[in-house]
């Protein structure tokens, strides 16, 4: 009964631990501390033990290293090796002599209160790695005395099968580091055992919140692919690459953030504590990268498979969160109450999150040969081969199979926290004030050429934007036949949303039928090339071409792209010719046509319904801006080859076409005078459906209704086609602030 009610109450740190079992623990936890602060003890010693014969060297006429090399190498390691010799021998006399009486949080709060010296080791950390790198490269006798130091500490030499350690001078040189991260963790678990009314417990609270400071500021000053944790086994294991994730897990999506080491793939997700408390991750799963494997299509069949998202689900979202950014700029340029601002975030934030969680759709499998299979949805196909590509890297190294104990697991787990890079979900509401917001307008981008190919293929490209925190593919070239020079010279323009960067990727073209899947969203085609170019406002907006080579592995793509500011183009200039389709009004059209709907609308809308309906972001992909042109002409001069110009053109020029009239009508669709209401109700929550929050705004003589009566529902400026379009074309995406047309 007293053993449950202590375990009962040690989950809230204000009530007292059970004290019996709470004094065992902590001597377990400070016996297991001290073996290791012995071994850090004994490796420091190891490291220092050239110095001296080193130094004495220095001054002769043949000197192993330079005094500034030596001192740039062991800078500060002296200084380290006395603060923790000091600590080591103050805090074991107190454990071999272990009572409810004994108090140690004073040594801890000292060791913690000297991690200045830790820092500034932080800072030449560096310069230090790279120094004893290239001294062990050139100097023969430094490199034998390095590996004899390594011999001391054993860790293993480079020729080693073991593929996770770093090379003997950086494997020293982290042992610092490595101990403040295991220092850390041992105070969460003395904190975890130690009544809150024992007098240890402030001096470990304030211990922990200066080693946890120390931590935080020194994981940006790191190389993170140097970041790493040592198992018990004494591998070092680093940290290569990290970043958040749509999983699909029991037939429903959920984020994860993935970690990928140099010998195993996590999955974890972030626990849920209670404010104050120390954040830390839970693991889902995790496969050694020796037992990882990518299933080709055809044989993911088993895989779970999960729905779309309806895509005007997806774009209510983005209406929504543009309209409460709105009311956001709104309530902080009249100086509203912060209360009220941090409430109109929360809701961005929610709404911002269901979107990063339910728009991607891009599949990205992964299977542990020795049991289950895991399925991940990413918005990129560059950001999936980067994953891919970072893995296949790993697995070319000499792996071992293995099997994490539940110590070894809660260890790796317990560093997840501080080693990760990626700290925020990439949603805008998690942006500071003064970061850029982003370009929002027209990036208009003329795709020339290709060098560098080893051979002839077919070859394409795409081009991806960022949009409300993740990118997606906005544009798609033409398939270049048998040829390692394509020139495309094809010009696209793309929307952007807060967009900061502009991504290429080029492809070779898969005409084999039996590797393509069942599911529209496999992409079998081999990239070949990928590369990001940050979108630079100063650069692009101006009003002339700015042109650029994006270099991707061994291949140069030559583009060319200008932007357009969200202001400009809302810009409608009604056309002069009247006897045209663009910039004229509906009502114009529609009465010299005799129709209700005009004809470019019937047109473009039944081409889409007719050959459309497997294609993957129609009204989303940009299309080539020449064709769309051409369309246009054809349409204004009512030719006769209007029918047999759509039924060869691109699905997505056609769509492209409808947008750009869209956009060019003299007053949008949703009318200027009504816009503000719109967009009211577009925010409005809680609303019952039988009273819809447009109910009262639209006027029983508005124009739209009786002449667009037939014709699909407009939402914002492009018709929201038939149920059955949407499961295929539903994964486009459309205009989300002010409405085009």
């Amino acid at each position: 009964e007293r053993g449950k009610g202590g375990r009962a109450r040690w989950l809230t740190p204000v009530i007292p631990v059970e004290a019996g079992k709470g004094l065992e623990m902590r001597k377990l936890v400070l016996s297991g501390f001290l073996a290791s602060e012995e071994i850090y003890i004994n490796q420091l010693e190891a490291l220092l033990l050239p110095m001296k014969p080193l130094k004495a060297t220095a001054t002769t006429s043949q000197p192993v290293l330079t005094i500034q090399q030596i001192e740039t190498i062991f800078y500060k390691i002296q200084d380290i090796y006395e603060i923790h010799k000091e600590f080591y021998d103050n805090l074991c006399p107190k454990v071999q002599q272990w009572d409810s009486q004994v108090t140690m949080g004073h040594l801890f709060q000292k060791l913690a209160s000297q991690l200045g010296v830790y820092k500034a080791f932080v800072d030449n950390y560096k310069v230090a790695l790279e120094t004893a790198e290239k001294c062990s490269q050139s100097n023969n006798q430094f490199q034998k005395i390095s590996e004899l130091v390594s011999g001391v500490l054993g860790c293993p030499r480079p020729s080693s099968s073991s593929s996770f350690s770093l090379s003997p001078p950086t494997a020293l040189l982290y042992k610092p580091i490595d101990r403040v991260t295991r220092s850390t963790l041992v105070l969460h678990d003395l904190l975890k055992h130690t009544p809150v009314d024992h007098p240890d417990y402030p001096l470990l609270q304030d211990a922990l919140r200066i080693s946890q400071n120390f931590l935080s500021s020194i994981n940006e000053d790191i190389d993170p692919r140097r970041t790493a944790v040592t198992t018990p086994k004494g591998e070092t294991r680093q940290l290569v690459k990290d970043g958040f994730l749509v999983e699909v897990s029991e037939s429903s999506r959920k984020l994860r953030h993935v970690f990928l080491f140099t010998d195993v793939l996590l999955c974890a997700k972030l626990k849920k504590t209670s404010a104050g408390k120390h954040q830390q991750y839970d693991c889902k799963w995790y496969i050694p990268l020796a037992d990882l494997v990518f299933p080709s299509p055809e044989e993911s069949e088993a895989s779970p498979q999960v729905h779309p998202f309806p895509d005007h689900e997806l774009e209510d979202m983005k209406m929504k969160i543009s309209a409460l950014k709105s009311e956001i700029q709104k309530e902080k340029a009249n100086k509203g109450q912060s209360r009220a601002i941090e409430r109109l975030k929360k809701k961005m934030f929610e709404n911002e999150f269901l979107l990063l969680l339910n728009s991607p759709t891009i599949p990205f499998r992964i299977h542990n040969r020795n049991g289950k299979s895991y399925l991940f949805l990413l918005s990129s196909d560059y950001e999936r081969s980067e994953w891919r590509e970072a893995i296949q890297k790993l697995q070319k190294k000499d792996l071992q199979a293995f099997v994490l104990s539940s110590v070894e697991l809660q260890v790796l787990t317990g560093s997840c926290f501080k080693l990760r890079t990626v700290h925020n979900i990439p949603v805008t509401s998690n942006k500071d004030d003064d970061e850029s917001p982003g370009l929002y307008g027209f990036l208009h981008v003329i795709v020339h050429s290709a060098k560098g190919f080893k051979q002839s293929a077919n070859l394409y490209c795409t081009l991806e934007v960022d949009s409300f925190g993740y990118f997606v593919s906005k544009a798609k070239t033409r398939v270049f036949r048998d040829t390692a020079e394509p020139k495309w010279d094809e010009e696209f323009e793309i929307e952007l949303e807060g967009s900061q960067s502009l991504r290429i990727l080029c492809y070779e073209k898969c005409y084999d039928k039996t590797k393509v899947n069942k599911d529209n969203n496999e992409i079998v085609d081999k990239i070949m090339g990928k590369g990001q170019i940050q979108l630079d406002p100063q650069t692009v907006e101006t009003k002339n071409w700015h042109t650029d080579v994006i270099e991707m592995n061994g291949i140069k793509v030559e583009f060319s792209m200008k932007f357009t500011s969200r202001d400009m183009s809302l810009k409608r200039t009604p056309s002069k010719k009247q006897t045209g389709v663009f910039g004229v009004k509906i009502s114009v059209v529609t009465k010299r046509e005799r129709s209700k709907v005009p004809y470019i609308v019937r047109q473009c809308v039944e081409e889409v319904e007719k050959r459309g309906i497997e294609e993957v972001g129609i009204y989303r992909i940009s299309g080539v801006a020449t064709d769309i042109q051409a369309l246009k002409a054809v349409f204004d001069a009512n030719n006769k080859d209007i029918l047999l110009m759509l039924s060869d053109m691109d699905i997505n020029a056609i769509a492209g076409t409808l947008k750009l009239y869209f956009r060019e009508l003299p007053e949008p669709l949703l009318t200027d005078r009504l816009y503000p209401a719109f967009m009211e109700g577009i925010a409005a929550e809680g609303v019952e459906k039988e009273n819809p929050p447009l109910a009262g705004y639209v006027p029983t003589d508005l124009t739209l209704a009786t002449q667009t009566r037939g014709c699909p529902v407009m939402r914002q400026g492009m018709p929201q086609h038939p149920r059955p379009m949407q499961s295929a074309a539903g994964r486009g995406s459309a205009p989300t602030s002010r409405p085009p047309g």
